[in-house]
């Protein structure tokens, strides 16, 4: 017998509704879950931020009504974030050509709402800050041990000693444990180098004993070649547009202070050169600091040149710079040679490590462990 078909579209009506609200209670379902996954997303991403500070490109100031010309005429002055503007004197903002007082002032004002809060914090909130901070690994356990898990990010690592104690050896080691840290950590290599030691066969050697495909570790490493102390400067600043772009973990200069004593002689240039290292080593301080890099700068020896002194000290080598490395160098260490290919660091200056050495020794794979 068939049914009515008045009863048969009901039936039909029923069922598409049964349907429909199955579906919707399981898109219900999984958007919650989804939900719930974005949640935890968004609170790991929340607590990121809380301790890891990310860089503002310049481009940014253009969102709180900057000029695009403006914008170009700094990053062409070398200015490529918000914060490098902050850290610009005001003085030098004004020789850029094009920039009026009015333009500056602008342009600072729109630098700090773009780049947050760069006022006080409180002891907590540098501490969170802090948790951003990684150490990159030497090749050596006992000079980790001595730096306190490694090369320290954020700050200045000063080496020196005289030569064939191993410093050039130290840089190459790090270029490569550089990009075989974590991967949170890992990063590219700016090697400015001013002596011309850089030997491309050394990374290779190297990366061989850590298992890293050396084709890969040249690729990731940008060296470039000083000769003059105005170059130095200028190389530098360009490596800060070069982190805007990709993820870098190390910044080498090898050595910081070589061409400083070709470019200037005599006392009559002690006070240009100090003043030319200082805003070298100043604004390495604060590319360390805002990209979160480790940096390490090689630094020469010089004999005391008061007889007297040198005879009652245990070292009569002090490095170049005088006090301006002294102060911008966040930790120092004094290399010198030990019995056949071993070598001793003596860690000289840092804000939170006691004094101590360690010994280590060179080979085929760069900086490795002392063997007896």
């Amino acid at each position: 017998m068939e049914e009515h078909p008045i009863i048969l579209m009901t039936r039909c009506i029923a069922i598409f509704i049964v349907r429909r609200t199955c579906w919707r209670c399981l898109a219900t379902v999984r958007g919650q879950h989804q939900h719930r996954g974005m949640s935890r997303s968004s609170v790991v991403e929340r607590a990121r931020s809380k301790t890891t500070e990310v860089f503002h490109p310049i481009e940014e100031l253009e969102q709180q009504g900057v000029l695009a010309t403006d914008v170009k005429k700094l990053r062409e002055a070398g200015i490529v974030t918000c914060l490098g503007v902050l850290q610009r004197p005001r003085r030098l903002l004004l020789d850029i050509k094009g920039l009026s007082e009015a333009k500056v002032d602008k342009i600072m004002a729109a630098a700090r709402t773009a780049a947050g809060d760069v006022s006080y914090r409180s002891g907590t909130e540098c501490l969170a800050v802090r948790q951003r901070v990684f150490h990159l690994r030497t090749g050596s356990d006992a000079l980790d041990t001595l730096l306190g898990g490694g090369l320290e990010s954020a700050s200045i690592t000063e080496v020196y000693g005289e030569y064939r104690c191993g410093k050039t050896q130290l840089c190459h080691t790090l270029a490569v444990t550089a990009q075989a840290a974590d991967e949170s950590h890992a990063g590219r290599v700016v090697y400015i180098d001013t002596e011309g030691n850089f030997r491309p066969e050394r990374i290779r050697a190297i990366a061989t004993r850590f298992s890293i495909d050396a084709d890969d570790v040249l690729e990731n490493i940008a060296h470039a070649r000083a000769y003059t102390t105005d170059q130095q400067l200028e190389l530098l600043r360009e490596a800060a547009a070069l982190m805007c772009e990709s993820r870098f973990a190390l910044v080498i200069v090898d050595s910081a202070t070589a061409l400083y004593r070709v470019d200037y002689s005599g006392r009559g240039e002690l006070s240009a050169r100090q003043q030319h290292l200082n805003q070298f080593m100043s604004t390495l301080g604060k590319l360390a600091e805002e990209f979160n890099v480790c940096a390490l700068v090689t630094n020469q020896v010089q004999a005391c040149p008061d007889g007297a002194a040198a005879m009652f000290s245990s070292n009569p080598l002090k490095p170049i710079g005088g006090h301006i490395m002294a102060h911008a160098s966040t930790t120092r260490l004094a290399l010198r040679k030990g019995r056949g290919e071993q070598r001793i660091a003596k860690l000289v200056d840092s804000p939170c490590l006691p004094e101590g050495e360690a010994t280590f020794e060179i080979n085929a794979g760069g900086i490795a462990d002392a063997t007896d």
